[in-house]
């Protein structure tokens, strides 16, 4: 059985009996843990100098880290990944803050990647790259001599081609990134927007709904959309009722209608709109009946747009306290720092709405979550962005544009006011999309595609 050897830009390195984190770590961990393979991205550590990958073993995993220079941070990370590609890929391209240096040093360490990687590997790995921060790789790989399967899959939304064309150094990285076998995305129409990119900027022909060709070779493009483990999920919500943090937040809300709210702290998470809904919500309803809990745990701190959306976030939460609040009372309750996974899942299960409404998502599993902490009998209602990916697949939320204010208060207000028997329909149809899938069965599904005999099913060029 061949190797699988992914990359990514974090590597999460077990540390004794320490926890997994979420994310990406959920869902390959288990399947790299059966079948062993090597993990291999930054350390998350910035030193002075560049130097080989240190190496870790745990089980039948390995994993293989490399240290960023304070200027391959700036120019890669901070700069051109998260100041030019975060924003691009969101559709917010008024947040792109672009040096030309930077996409150079995004290269350059896409490269260095590359190099410390190619003397790791064995002739029969697999190998699966991750996300926006390596779009150069593929193509850095195969300019090294690697010619095994290949696989690269972009957790974020791909945007229209108009929108993708104002990164610069747009047509490289795609070019770049169609060094793959296989591109993967969390929707078709991320599949879609990357392919018209490819045509339209990098020179790609499309043959297919699933391929296209740069320089006559054929690439797949397949659609996977991101999985939680929805009955464990459920389980863990459901067992959070004997916890001290459900009982003490099911205290302070008694008699009043809980909504929810977690996210990071991003500006793609569309939070200064959410509290704008919930203030004219607020201001229709009778004080004391409902109350919101908005945990937004910081992220990118050292990136100016996200201290600037720190402060106006505080700044509407104060403001919608201070005019709706009374002495017993705080309509919103605003928590700038990260709970434990299994504490939310608890207080999803008390929320009778779950708000989830980004400006543009690749999935977000926070909204799959929300309807796995649900108790079948009394279920909450999902408030979700038509633009989540998520959207795709729970469109028996209600699903808002997260542009529309007014639009998404009318929602919010008609969650609170659902009957029962509708609640029970809308959830048990959201729960059937995810009650079968899980984040291995996702990881399995690509890999499957990614081995040799479904690339060798693949169309010869012109034939597709």
């Amino acid at each position: 059985m061949s190797r699988i050897v992914v990359v990514s830009n974090r590597v999460p390195v077990p540390q004794g009996n320490a926890g997994q984190a979420g994310g990406l770590a959920v869902a390959l961990l288990g399947l790299m843990q059966r079948r062993g393979g090597l993990w291999f991205g930054w350390s998350g550590a910035v030193t002075e100098t560049a130097a080989p990958p240190g190496l870790t073993q745990r089980g039948g995993v390995g994993y293989a880290t490399i240290d960023l220079t304070e200027a391959e941070h700036r120019g890669y990370y901070t700069g051109y990944s998260n100041g030019v590609l975060w924003p691009m890929l969101h559709s917010l391209p008024h947040l792109m803050s672009f040096r030309r240096q930077d996409l150079d040093v995004y290269r350059k360490v896409n490269r260095r990647f590359a190099d410390n990687l190619v003397p790791l590997l064995r002739p029969d790995d697999r190998i699966w790259v991750h996300d926006y921060h390596l779009m150069s790789l593929p193509g850095a790989l195969r300019q090294r001599g690697v010619l095994g399967p290949t696989g690269f899959f972009l957790h974020v939304p791909f945007p229209a081609p108009e929108a993708a064309a104002v990164a610069p150094g747009i047509r490289g990285l795609v070019q770049d990134v169609l060094a793959c076998d296989l591109l993967g995305f969390q929707t078709a129409t991320d599949r879609d927007n990357f392919a018209a990119t490819a045509v339209g900027f990098a020179g790609a022909v499309r043959t297919g709904d699933h391929y296209v060709e740069l320089g006559g070779r054929p690439v797949r493009l397949g659609v996977f959309p991101a999985e939680i483990a929805a009955p464990e999920f459920a389980a863990t919500a459901a067992a959070q009722a004997e916890t001290e943090p459900y009982r003490l937040l099911a205290r302070s809300v008694r008699g009043q209608a809980l909504l929810l709210g977690v996210d990071r702290l991003d500006p793609t998470k569309g939070l200064p709109e959410r509290l704008e809904a919930f203030r004219r919500v607020v201001a229709r309803r009778p004080a004391r009946s409902l109350t919101m809990l908005q945990i937004a745990a910081p992220s990118r701190e050292d990136v100016a747009a996200y201290r600037r959306l720190r402060q106006e976030i505080d700044s509407a939460a104060g403001s919608i306290n201070s005019e709706f609040g009374e002495p017993d009372w705080t309509p919103l309750r605003l928590l700038a720092r990260p709970q434990t996974r299994d504490t939310v899942a608890g207080f999803m299960r008390l929320a009778r709405v779950g708000i989830v409404t980004p400006i543009r998502d690749g999935m977000n599993l926070v909204a799959k979550e929300y309807i796995a902490a649900q108790d079948p009998a009394d279920p909450g209602v999902l408030v979700l962005s038509r633009f989540a990916g998520a959207a795709a697949q729970l469109d028996s939320a209600l699903l808002v544009n997260p542009h529309d204010a007014e639009g998404m208060a009318e929602s919010i207000a008609a969650a609170l006011d659902m009957p029962l028997a509708e609640r029970r329909m809308r959830w048990q149809a959201a729960w059937a999309a995810i009650a079968e899938t899980s984040p291995e069965g996702w990881g399995q599904d690509f890999l499957r595609s990614l081995a040799p005999e479904a690339l060798e099913r693949m169309p010869v060029a012109g034939t597709a």
